[in-house]
């Protein structure tokens, strides 16, 4: 019962946020249609095709970056560190998006090889997303009516109906959590020291998997510029890293109830409030000190001993 109740007030806060969770600036660049980048190392996850999709993925720019849409099977592309750098401990990235896309450049594959560069094997998640129209006119119609407020909103979903919309991310997820693991001697992986860091939409599905998970279990997570709503920490939730700017559009305005909820358990948890950034920030070079987030969470991860083979 615990469980379930912990479960239903999670799919209140991701509930608040699902449909607004892509860059800020998304409204006033130019997306261009590309063809699907070449993904030599991407391994399908056996969760099956998105049921009911109709709209074939594509591939779009923006922002000097790149853009996955419509993903209807999931992928996990591991990003190994060099042998002699490897320090056994795993990270499943999942870029943002707003479950409309997936900054799989920016918030993915970028973030992924840094992270092995410090030694730490990344695995970038491509997970199924909800379904958006197949052209761009109508895709790009689609963000600004939702970014305007011309669309008509949906009735907020009842808690269980919203954790329900997510089962989808969450097998995903859980899926590519039991892929590291079952390959964690080809790839170098201690299997309890496998983590999560998501961004904006991403970091609902880490938090998702954190609590509605079952086997999943990460053993650490970030979330970036993610949801900060309240809600009870698992008995044995992980250690958290939050990095978020006190502009951001979406999530800077709602409290910080999830630290108070962290530290209410008496879990570990750092939280980085940065003075400008934005949303949608990742590994973009700007002058703003939000730049920094990584810096931070690698230092973070150096503290809880991931950046050190185990002992």
């Amino acid at each position: 019962m615990i469980r379930t109740i912990r479960k239903r007030r999670m799919a209140v806060a991701m509930s608040l946020a699902i449909a607004v969770a892509v860059p800020a600036h998304a409204q006033d660049d130019v997306m261009t249609p590309i063809a699907t980048p070449a993904q030599p190392n991407a391994i399908v996850l056996d969760t099956g095709p998105l049921p009911g999709a109709t709209a074939a993925e594509s591939w779009h720019s923006q922002y000097k970056s790149v853009f996955a849409r419509n993903v209807t099977v999931a992928t996990l592309t591991p990003f190994l560190p060099d042998p002699a750098k490897a320090t056994g401990a795993a990270v499943v990235v999942a870029p943002g998006g707003g479950f409309r896309a997936l900054s799989m450049e920016n918030e993915g594959w970028d973030v992924a090889r840094a992270l092995a560069a410090k030694g730490v094997a990344a695995f970038v998640l491509k997970y199924r997303l909800n379904q958006t129209p197949a052209d761009m006119p109508g895709f790009e119609r689609s963000m600004r009516e939702m970014f305007s407020g011309v669309a008509a909103r949906p009735p907020r979903p009842a808690p269980a109906d919203a954790m329900a919309a997510l089962a989808p991310q969450i097998a995903d997820s859980r899926a590519a959590f039991a892929l590291i693991r079952k390959r964690a001697g080809e790839w170098k992986v201690d299997t309890d020291r496998i983590g999560m860091v998501g961004f904006s939409a991403g970091a609902m599905l880490t938090l998702a998997t954190t609590v509605a998970g079952q086997d999943a279990k990460p053993a650490f997570i970030g979330n970036i510029y993610g949801p900060l709503s309240a809600m009870p920490a698992p008995a044995d939730a992980p250690p958290m890293f939050v990095a978020l700017a006190a502009d951001d559009p979406f999530f800077a305005n709602g409290g910080f109830g999830l630290i108070e909820s962290w530290k209410t358990a008496k879990r570990p948890v750092e939280f980085h409030l940065y003075e400008q950034g934005g949303h949608g920030f990742g590994m973009y070079q700007k002058a703003t000190t939000s730049t920094g987030w990584f810096d931070a969470f690698t230092r973070w991860l150096d503290m809880h001993g991931m950046l050190k083979p185990k002992a």
